[in-house]
């Protein structure tokens, strides 16, 4: 059986869930499954010293003996990226590398797995990009896409004309109510016309498509400073509050399952996004606390408000770390993924025999 090499248009589609429901779902029907990550990207450490929370998973829900530096034989870190700038790391020795694993990994199995990265170019500074590595082994490719907006299906088809003849189907996942039908009735067609399969269309989970406001919070190690506001919404995308005033209500109305964030001395912001419905939460930097007014609006309007005390520029960048990460990575994911696909994609015919 071919290999299957899971990416995606993006991050934060689902991918770690979707790869390991996939491999699990063979598993439960007899076969021997093995994975391979070729590429961590999902580090602790910049110096690749703490590797991929991914292939750990992968490792205990698959009952795999591999290393991990067999299941991720690349750490692709900045300083990885740093030593192939200056010539460092040498792309012919590199894909050798993940060939000879590949191949230790797949041996007598009745599947290969394999993850791949949040984006396509990953992996071009060493020619090891997805597309690449799934033309060396011959690996049929599932990808993965959200759908917001018509526009999203640009990036699609110059997906699937980079992947090429290797190219298994899209896979849409996380998909809202509100394009749903769009997405069945009118791109679909569109795609399959164009020569691209698709695989299924998977409807938005919020608690998989997004991190509750309370697990942020814990995360971020930040303070709550409202008592009473839901910290079991789910978060899904940040806005920052960079914009007056004046002219942020209408932008706020764009957006949806979004946390702000601004400084706890922007007492007018906050106020405006307390009215915008889309606005979930909203995350202070700087260790600044708003006036008890606008805590007591956003008590009213059960919008939690959390406090931190690193700087806005840093907040932002921890917290968008956490939305890219995704939702925790557990057994409870993956068994809940394994049930979208039976039921929204034809993921039984990537894991059977061929003919």
């Amino acid at each position: 059986m071919d290999p299957l090499l899971v990416t995606s248009t993006e991050a934060a589609t689902g991918k770690t869930a979707v790869t390991l429901a996939l491999a699990t779902l063979a598993k439960e029907q007899g076969k021997d499954v093995g994975y391979m990550k070729p590429k961590g990207t999902r580090l602790q450490s910049v110096t690749g010293k703490t590797r991929d929370e991914d292939p750990m998973l992968a490792r205990e829900l698959l009952d795999l003996d591999a290393e991990m530096h067999e299941l991720e034989p690349i750490v692709y870190t900045p300083t990885f990226v740093e030593e192939a700038i200056r010539g460092r790391e040498q792309s012919a020795e590199l894909r050798e590398r993940v060939l000879d694993n590949y191949e230790a990994l797949a041996e007598d199995r009745d599947l290969m797995v394999l993850e791949g990265t949040d984006r396509l170019t990953t992996g071009g500074i060493v020619d090891l990009t997805d597309p690449e590595i799934a033309e060396a082994i011959d690996a049929r490719v599932v990808l993965l896409s959200r759908y917001d907006e018509p526009g999203d299906i640009d990036d699609i088809l110059a997906a699937a004309d980079q992947i090429g003849d290797n190219l298994a189907g899209v896979l849409f996942n996380g998909v809202p109510d509100t394009v749903f039908d769009q997405l069945t009735t009118d791109v679909v067609p569109f795609l399959e016309n164009h020569d691209v399969p698709v695989l299924g269309v998977v409807p938005r989970i919020p608690e998989l498509a997004g991190i509750s406001v309370g697990n942020l919070a814990e995360r971020l190690g930040a303070e709550l400073l409202t008592t009473d506001a839901d910290t079991d919404v789910f978060i899904e995308r940040l806005t920052v509050g960079a914009m007056s005033g004046e002219g942020a209500l209408t932008y706020f109305r764009r957006t949806q399952n979004a946390a702000l964030i601004t400084g706890g001395d922007r007492s007018e912001l906050i106020t405006t996004a307390l009215e915008a419905s889309g606005i979930k939460c909203i995350i202070l930097g700087g260790g600044f606390r708003p006036p008890g007014a606008v805590l007591g609006k956003a008590e009213k309007r059960g919008v939690p408000v959390l406090l931190l005390q690193s700087d806005t520029r840093n907040v932002i960048e921890r917290t968008e770390s956490v939305l890219e990460s995704g939702p925790t990575r557990d057994p409870e994911t993956v068994t809940r993924m394994q049930h979208l696909l039976a039921d929204h994609s034809e993921a039984q015919s990537l894991i059977e025999d061929e003919e």
